[in-house]
């Protein structure tokens, strides 16, 4: 795919290099010559740019373009100002980061096809792993329902999901569970890697250090752990 990203703060440059990394095209945008300079060995195109100018931006190949993401946070201004500019430009899709709630509600008035909080999505990931000691990660599917990655209570080892009847008890979902297993690398060395064992089974039998990957509401997850 294609990508245009306004903004090489740490976030947008970070997002650039990682999309770039994954084979995609990227043009990374920011009126900083010294960032653009910076990043230019790691992204595919560079571009010093002011997103605040809709001239300027309509140099860009924007038909061609699958996707621009307005990376921009802490300069509000240039954020709504360039949003705005690609909205009226008609890209195909938009999405913008929001700092602060009255920033979210400015570009929700704009139009945006997606707007992005990354650091408040990060704090509520970070809560909710501190909040349960044995949740490692989590991802929000909607306001209700989460994916989490948990490490299964001691409770459970040696039970089978049919024993443990989460589903009935719980109105919770195994997805997988992730397990330590035997690989060997390109030296001949055998490494214990985690690995998802695929979709499991009634009688699959929870074992030590297994990672459960659990799919309901948060507050039946709390009480699977607790």
């Amino acid at each position: 795919m294609k990508y245009i990203i306004i903004g090489l703060g740490y976030f947008g440059s970070s997002l650039a290099v990682k999309l770039t990394a994954m084979g995609h095209e990227v043009i990374a945008v920011d009126s900083d010559i010294a960032k653009v300079t910076q990043h230019k060995d790691r992204i595919t195109h560079t571009v010093c740019l002011d997103a605040t100018d809709q001239q300027a931006l309509a140099t860009l190949p924007l038909s061609d373009t699958d996707m621009v993401l307005v990376g921009i946070g802490e300069d509000f201004g240039a954020s709504v100002m360039a949003v705005a500019n690609f909205k009226q430009l008609g890209v195909k899709k938009l999405i913008g980061r929001a700092i602060s709630p009255l920033h979210q509600t400015v570009l929700e008035a704009i139009g945006v096809d997606k707007i992005i909080r990354p650091e408040t999505e990060s704090a509520e990931r970070l809560a909710k792993s501190l909040d349960l000691k044995d949740i490692l990660d989590s991802l929000d599917l909607t306001e209700d329902y989460n994916i989490i990655q948990a490490t299964v209570p001691v409770r459970y080892v040696g039970k089978t999901i049919q024993e443990a009847n989460f589903r009935q008890k719980y109105n919770i979902n195994v997805l997988t569970i992730i397990r330590p297993k035997d690989s060997t690398n390109l030296f001949g060395r055998t490494q214990r890697k985690p690995a998802a064992i695929g979709v499991v089974a009634a009688d699959t039998v929870f074992q030590a250090d297994d990672i459960m990957v659990l799919f309901g509401k948060m507050e039946d997850i709390r009480k699977v752990l607790h």
